[in-house]
């Protein structure tokens, strides 16, 4: 008899426990977003009554847990993935929320493998200066910087990580024209001839040579010389904003003491008679 109740309390349980098991979904649409270096793993569904816990291995590093109990649907793994030549799994796992009782181990779903190294995207290159003297064009190229930092906690460009794998590119052209040419560095300047008397439009981008796969990055913003119609080419663009604000900052004071404050003082006077 007691046998039979005890059947007869089971049957009753297990639709109840096969309804806990289906509320818990596994993770799907596994992505890494990556640029720079700056990692971002995105999955769906949003859980309803349950939390997720992001666990990173790499073929040599241990299991790490991120992201822990997470309401969210995505997860920065920046700080895990640092050993950029490794390649790296995800496990995203399905927990029930807090105070329930745990039977067996949470269902998880696994990610794609991904390796910082050669996968990241790489961001726009800057262009730190530039300048036109009559038949050359130079060109300071600003690598992109990393989340990742030095001992002295200033962090690391693109360069640092990629050394004599990084090349750079200058695309240039004369300005309304179409034809474009090209010319390459694996240090972060370019020195061009160009015809003398001549504007030129260009923009920079970087490759990373030994990718079979999303080998070049983001391209840089165009930027285009421009002569001086009493004078040589010489001076750029950058430079002359550098100056501006770099003037402002430096007599911007000197101004407002000796000249806006007299007018407002003189003002006042008026005012008053």
């Amino acid at each position: 008899l007691w046998l039979c109740g005890m059947y007869d309390l089971f049957n009753a349980l297990l639709p109840c426990f096969g309804k806990c098991n289906s509320e818990l979904s596994t993770a799907v649409n596994i992505t890494w977003s990556s640029i720079n270096f700056k990692t971002i793993l995105q999955w769906q569904p949003v859980p309803t009554n349950y939390v997720y816990t992001v666990k990173i291995s790499g073929i040599n590093s241990n299991w790490e847990k991120a992201c822990v109990h997470t309401k969210e649907t995505e997860c920065d793994v920046t700080d895990k993935l640092e050993k950029v030549k490794d390649t790296y799994t995800a496990h995203i796992v399905s927990e029930m929320l807090s105070g329930t009782e745990k039977f067996e181990e949470p269902p998880y779903a696994i990610s794609p493998k991904f390796t910082p190294y050669n996968q990241t995207t790489i961001g726009k290159p800057g262009i730190q200066t530039y300048e036109l003297t009559d038949s050359k064009l130079k060109v300071l190229v600003e690598d992109p910087l990393t989340p990742y930092r030095f001992p002295n906690k200033t962090f690391k460009s693109i360069r640092e990580i990629f050394k004599n794998d990084l090349e750079y590119t200058l695309y240039y052209w004369k300005d309304l024209s179409t034809g474009k040419v090209k010319a390459t560095t694996k240090s972060n300047q370019f020195e061009i001839s160009i015809d003398k008397g001549e504007n030129y439009c260009f923009y920079v981008q970087a490759t990373i040579l030994s990718r079979r796969e999303n080998r070049k990055s983001q391209e840089s913003n165009m930027n285009c010389t421009r002569h001086w119609e009493d004078g040589p080419a010489g001076t750029y663009l950058v430079k002359q904003v550098n100056r501006l604000v770099f003037s402002c900052c430096l007599f911007g004071p000197i101004v407002s003491t000796c000249i806006v404050k007299p007018l407002e003082m003189h003002a006042s006077k008026l005012c008053k008679t």
